[in-house]
């Protein structure tokens, strides 16, 4: 266990564990050296110790960090101190699927549309490297507050082995989600992953799994043998359009499945289309496998027996050739051994010496290749050319195999040169919807914020107070984490001024920029001084610079009745 306040590789320091996995611990961390947060993750003890998976493992996760998607949790580094293996990775604020269901039971068809579309779109990105993940599940999808989703642990599940997958305290996590191939003992393919997302995605519909048991070999068998149930059986309200694409992911026979993310991704952008959500039910191409059909091993007795007359025959031949057979099987035993030795004195005598790499991050490519060669490396000829918003322009972002990477001498090594900052197309947005543009922008990794402002002509948008009237960047490009503000209508309506002061009227009209008339009236129903009548009813839209006027309360003075005068006091 990593102790509070520990650092790793003298530059990321520990502040907290974070949750325990069946393959990791996971902390937060502060990079000391950039000075930002990052998610930690330290292998498991007995991953640790497996030589052959650390291998692989360091192999997929160098890969893995090669990705640069908005919906995959970026990888900044990889290594090993003091025997702990980790991968550093960009810290995410949120929650992952499987606790958002635990909240909320079910999603909509539309939220679930909307986070399929990112997840396909992040595993095209990863497939198009043939990067396998290999253990897509809610847990490894995390959400943040504004709807985007990201996928976490490339590297770690793609260099385990079949049988290590169904070992880790996972498992009973990962079966649910496990292709049948996968758990017949076949290699992984992109197809695999089609299937998990398929699971993924009815499970995010419904609520629920769709194939449940007692144990892990129970859930395997059914994965196998069972076609999924059906979507629409558990929800009436999914179109057939969005059920074909779970059926279509989930077939058995991977040959019926989608050949990539990307074309699964195509059909959920039409899914709700009106067009197609009354579509025909999807029928397979291809006969759909019972993969679970157990192969029984030929019986060993009966082996023995079908190889017992051979072995007789041998024995006859000895007796009327004893002589000659035992030159034979001495000649034979001298060859073997001598090949034994060879087998083992082999590697000792062609070993390549293991050098560690060197780290040139941040040297120019030219002084990298010097160095990389001195230590007796090859240098790949094409240098591979990547955003970077840490790393100069020109400059060297990484080294694939990894710095401190121990290899044999002679290994080619890929250099990775910064492109700087990634820039950003803007255009102008004006009267589209706000909440999609602002969806798309942070989507490519701008900071985008939402303002009102006040519009001339109310009427004008009296429909339309979603659409973005302004935006504080115009045309052009801007780099990558650039803030950007999109504006809407500030629609504004004329309140109910009963009781208002004259100042409280006067300071309205002024922030609307209106044209007021004050009328003095005499009522003694209102209190003096104070608005009884307005020419604009309460919740009419305000025009800008419109004429107003209010009717002010002053009290009804009664004249007094003067005493009548005799004819002897007028004379006077």
């Amino acid at each position: 266990m990593i102790a509070k306040g520990q650092k790793i590789n003298n530059r990321y320091e520990v502040i907290r564990l974070l949750g325990e996995g069946g393959m990791a611990n996971v902390y937060l961390g502060e990079d000391t050296i950039l000075n930002r947060k990052v998610a930690i993750k330290v292998l498991r003890g007995d991953l640790a110790n497996d030589e052959k998976f650390l291998r692989r493992f360091q192999r997929e996760a160098l890969s893995a960090s090669s990705l640069s998607h908005p919906n995959i949790v970026e990888m900044y580094d990889v290594g090993e101190d003091e025997g702990n293996f980790y991968i550093v990775m960009e810290y995410i604020e949120g929650k992952n699927l499987k606790q958002l269901l635990r909240r909320r039971g079910t999603l909509t068809v539309n939220e679930v549309i909307d986070i399929m579309l990112q997840l396909t779109d992040g595993i095209a990105h990863a497939h198009d490297s043939y990067i396998i993940h290999r253990d897509l599940k809610p847990q490894n999808i995390l959400m943040l507050d504004n709807g985007m989703v990201k996928i976490t642990d490339f590297g770690i599940a793609t260099a385990l082995n079949n049988s290590q997958l169904t070992q880790t305290n996972s498992v009973m996590g990962s079966v649910h989600y496990l292709p049948p191939e996968q758990a017949t003992g076949k290699e992984a393919s992109i197809k695999s992953d089609i299937y998990s997302l398929g699971i993924l995605m009815y499970e995010l519909i419904t609520g629920n799994l769709p194939f449940r048991g007692e144990n892990a070999v129970e859930i395997a068998l059914k994965q196998m043998k069972e076609r999924i149930p059906s979507l629409i059986v558990e929800k009436p309200n999914v179109p057939q359009s969005v059920e074909n694409i779970v059926l279509r992911a989930c077939a058995k026979n991977p040959k019926n499945r989608y050949n990539d993310a990307r074309e699964m991704h195509e059909d959920l952008k039409t899914a709700l289309n009106e067009e197609n959500k009354n579509a025909q039910v999807l029928k397979y191409k291809y006969e759909e496998e019972d993969l679970g059909e157990t192969k029984i091993l030929p019986d060993l007795k009966k082996q023995i027996a079908e190889n017992e007359p051979i072995i007789k025959e041998v024995n006859n031949d000895e007796e009327k050739s004893g002589k000659l057979s035992k030159i034979l099987i001495g000649i034979i035993s001298f060859i073997v051994f001598s090949i034994f030795i060879l087998i083992m004195l082999l590697p000792k005598l062609t070993k390549i010496p293991d050098v560690k790499v060197p780290d040139v991050r941040m040297f120019t490519v030219q002084k990298a290749e010097e160095k990389l060669k001195n230590y007796g490396f090859e240098v790949d000829i094409e240098t591979e050319k990547v955003f970077s918003d840490t790393v100069k322009e020109g400059m060297v972002v990484k080294t694939e195999p990894a710095n401190g990477r121990l290899i044999k001498k002679g290994s080619t090594i890929k250099i990775y040169e910064s492109k700087g900052t990634e820039r950003i197309a803007i255009e102008s947005y004006t009267g589209k919807n706000i909440y999609e543009i602002k969806g798309q922008l942070e989507l490519k990794g701008l900071i985008v914020s939402i303002e009102s402002k006040e519009v001339d002509n109310v009427n004008e948008y009296k429909d339309a107070e979603d659409i973005v009237i302004d935006q504080s960047i115009k045309d052009g490009e801007v780099l990558k984490g650039t803030q950007i503000i999109l504006y809407y209508p500030n629609i504004a309506v004329y309140p109910d001024m009963t009781g208002w002061t004259v100042n409280e009227v006067e300071e309205f009209v002024e922030k609307y920029e209106l044209v007021l008339t004050v009328n003095q009236k005499e009522t003694n129903d209102y209190k003096e001084g104070t608005v009884f009548e307005q020419s604009r009813s309460k919740d009419t839209l305000i025009a800008r610079k419109a004429t107003f006027s209010v009717s002010i309360a002053t009290p009804i003075i009664e004249e007094e009745e003067l005493p009548e005068l005799n004819e002897e006091e007028t004379d006077l």
